[in-house]
């Protein structure tokens, strides 16, 4: 028995250096993911950062912690208060990025992201929300949620300046009003959309008038472009009659034989029956003297 025993601590003893070398070459060597950075910390003093990829430490003695680069999001809800004094609960989010040449300066400083969100960062974040929202009215956050955001994200900026860290946006998720003003805000709206569709249809009404009206206007100015189109015609056909009469009256005036020619044109080739003068002569019948012939 004591025979098997001192056989396998032998045994042992002689497989433990390999154990050991075995283990040590796994301690040896490490890799840092993407979107991280490795901090290498010897006897638990930080000396230097790596970036992703595979890279080698002193078994047993280094260690490494890792800190991811990427796109942090932080979201917290709140109780806070309206301009105008009224209770409000907001849901809001921070989204931030570690800077990566100074994430071992945050570690040494803070002993890694978690600490420094709890120390840190969630503080500032929820005094900038808590300083931002009261100057803002119930209706104002509503409809204008943007100028509330820009307001928290200027005011924490500011606070994360001296930070190794960059403030990306910040969004506003949700907010909760008491329900009596949600109603109000409600009914407030619905009036509103009642009066658009009023102001809506008495514009409606007035373009069609207006439309009757140049509808009407158009038609009498064509009327009167039509009449003052027959003046001016009988005009011209008029100055044209006179100018025509002038010219023949001159004509006649400067040649007696036109008057004859014009008379001789005009007789239908019959004598007259009757000649009447203003001295005493007899009345002669023209017909019997032609009929004795």
């Amino acid at each position: 028995m004591n025979t098997t025993k001192k056989f396998s601590a032998s045994i042992i003893l002689k497989a433990l250096p390999v154990l050991i070398i075995i283990i040590a070459i796994f301690q040896s060597f490490y890799t840092v993911s993407e979107g991280h950075v490795g901090v290498v910390k010897r006897f638990g003093e930080a000396k230097h950062q790596e970036n992703p990829g595979l890279h080698f430490k002193i078994p047993f003695i280094e260690t490494v912690e890792f800190i991811e680069v990427r796109t942090r999001k932080n979201a917290e809800r709140m109780a806070s208060s309206t301009k105008e004094q009224m209770p409000v609960t907001i849901e809001v989010s921070v989204n931030w990025t570690v800077n990566k040449d100074a994430a071992l300066d945050l570690f040494k400083k803070y002993g890694g992201l978690s600490q420094f969100e709890q120390r840190i960062l969630d503080p500032r974040f929820r005094s900038a929300a808590k300083d931002t929202i009261p100057q803002f009215e119930a209706e104002q956050l509503i409809q204008d949620r943007a100028s509330a955001i820009q307001g928290i994200e200027r005011r924490l900026t500011e606070e994360m300046a001296g930070f190794p860290v960059v403030v990306d946006n910040i969004q506003i998720e949700n907010i909760v009003l008491p329900k009596k003003y949600i109603n109000s805000i409600e009914i407030k709206q619905t009036e509103k959309n009642l009066a658009a569709a009023e102001e809506h249809k008495l514009e409606r009404q007035r373009l069609e008038a207006l439309r009757a009206v140049n509808t009407a206007d158009a038609k009498a100015k064509g009327i009167l472009k039509v009449a003052e189109a027959e003046a001016q015609s009988i005009l011209l056909k008029g100055r044209a009659e006179a100018k025509a009469i002038e010219a023949k009256a001159k004509a006649l005036k400067n040649n007696p034989l036109i008057v004859k020619l014009t008379e001789a044109q005009g007789w239908d080739g019959k004598l007259p029956s009757t000649v009447l003068g203003n001295s005493a002569m007899p009345i002669m019948d023209m017909r019997s003297l032609e009929a004795k012939k």
